[in-house]
């Protein structure tokens, strides 16, 4: 069996034999259909995560059926179908004692800290692990955490959204704006979807979104004309290239959620702005397990996988320069 490794910061992801070794005491081995693509694993490799140990097995994205178990699991059985959060909780600190493990200082990423998703078998803690409900489909599995269930978390937990609320979504063409744009519809809110693929407007459209602005204009006018005062709520999905607008989108007391930064420089506050209008920006970061919960339940009927390719594992190198280049509507996946 072969799996991707990164062997060297900015490098290329290299195809080598690997078997996963026996799983801990605590630990399942997962044997997955697909893994998902993140755009973080972009930047892993690029080098702006300084905890990534070298070499590793990329990807955080990780889910299928288990078939092995350590000999402590007593809550999974082998052949239970299991989605992984992106990351394994220490279960001890303060947060994750109070069920907000997604804050947890001690955590350690997959793909990262430890061996990750671009492989087919996968060794994963129990701590990081949640049950399928049978009515969610398969390409759900593996990304529900990093996508559906973090998007869950910012936009219900963070952004606390209300039936009614007006929501903009940057980037929204990509693999995390077109299920927050469905997330929004679930959550009783009018998605406003911003994108700078004229060709993924259309399909955002289908998804649900009521409106759609583009970077190319003032869209935070836009905005304004379509909602009568600005959103309650932006999803910041992009970072530098869409801040100032997004934070200039918002209606007095309104919320900018950030969960993405793309080109991951320093941008401009105006803080006169933020005290007049009393707007707040929090940051978001990834998802617990009752959201990973919540965002199963709600893949049963309300929010679909929405896929925009399905590559070999050879092809990741590829896959990584389509996303870059902004031709991929939705997640990308590897299937094994």
């Amino acid at each position: 069996m072969q799996a991707g490794f990164l062997n060297k910061l900015n490098s290329e992801i290299i195809l080598e034999d690997y078997e996963p070794p026996e799983p801990g005491d605590n630990e399942v081995t997962i044997e997955q259909k697909y893994t998902g693509v993140c755009f973080r694993d972009i930047l892993t490799q690029q080098g702006f995560f300084p905890r990534v140990s070298l070499p590793v097995i990329p990807g955080h994205e990780i889910g299928g059926i288990i078939i092995k178990k350590g000999k402590n699991i007593t809550n999974f059985n082998i052949g239970d179908r299991v989605s992984s959060l992106i990351y394994v909780p220490c279960g001890k600190c303060e947060f994750c004692l109070s069920g907000n493990e997604n804050l947890c200082p001690n955590k350690v990423a997959y793909g990262e800290g430890r061996n990750g998703g671009y492989s087919r078998y996968v060794n994963a803690d129990e701590r990081s692990l949640v049950k399928v409900p049978p009515e969610v489909p398969e390409e759900t599995i593996p990304i529900a955490a990093c996508v559906i269930a973090m998007l869950y978390h910012a936009i219900g937990r963070v952004g606390k959204i209300k039936k009614g609320d007006y929501v903009l979504i940057t980037g929204a063409g990509g693999g995390v704006g077109v299920h927050a744009v469905q997330m929004v519809k679930a959550l009783g809110g009018h998605p406003i979807a911003e994108t700078g693929s004229k060709w993924k407007e259309e399909e955002l459209y289908k998804l649900g979104a009521e409106y759609v602005v583009s970077p190319e204009r003032e869209y935070n006018k836009d905005v304004k004309e379509i909602t009568g005062q600005g959103a309650d709520i932006v999803l910041e999905d992009v970072g530098i290239a869409t801040f100032s607008k997004s934070l200039r989108s918002l209606k007095t007391g309104g919320r900018l959620v950030v969960i993405g930064n793309l080109k991951p420089e320093p941008v401009e506050l105006p803080l006169g702005l933020i005290i007049l209008k009393g707007n707040s920006i929090k940051g978001s970061i990834s998802s617990t397990r009752e959201d990973l919960k919540k965002a199963l339940e709600l893949s049963k009927s309300q929010i679909s996988p929405v896929i925009g390719n399905k590559i070999e594992l050879q092809d990741i190198n590829n896959g990584y320069a389509n996303m870059l280049d902004r031709k991929v509507l939705g997640r990308l996946l590897i299937k094994f």
